[in-house]
């Protein structure tokens, strides 16, 4: 079951970041957490565990009125929320990839309308943010998964 969209762009680690930020500003979104997992890996597995993973971050996106209207609809969803969006270098360093989390996820645990409306809205907004990264090299056509 696939739970993510993916976009590979051709670009340094931090300038991805930065430029996912960017993109999902554009649509609405604040980043409510940041974890940087090789730099928790490094704190309590140590250096080995942190150079195997790689750069590696997860941003806490929150659109405050689709998250309003989704715990208006059920509070529990709460859980599923914000929604993660992963920036991690590629095993070439090239290039970087971002992963947001699938909105229809929540569709799939919750049979509520409002909800689905939701998820609709985010997934929308979500895919144009990873679609916007993936024109920063026109010529490079790495888009694996947003349609």
């Amino acid at each position: 079951m696939a739970y993510t969209h993916s976009i590979t762009v051709p670009l340094p680690y931090q300038q991805a970041v930065e430029r996912t930020r960017q993109a999902l500003a554009e649509q609405g979104f604040g980043i409510l957490t940041e974890t940087d997992i090789a730099a928790t890996f490094a704190a309590k597995l140590g250096p080995e565990a942190a150079a195997g993973l790689g750069e590696y971050v997860i941003l806490g996106a929150c659109n405050p009125a689709l998250a309003s209207r989704a715990l208006a609809a059920e509070p529990q969803l709460g859980a599923l929320l914000p929604c993660n969006v992963v920036v991690r270098r590629g095993p070439d360093g090239q290039h970087t990839i971002i992963e947001a989390i699938d909105p229809q996820t929540m569709v799939r645990l919750s049979s509520s309308p409002q909800v689905r409306e939701v998820a609709d809205d985010a997934d929308t907004r979500l895919r144009a943010a990873l679609a916007s990264l993936g024109r920063t090299d026109p010529a490079h056509p790495d888009s694996d998964s947003v349609p």
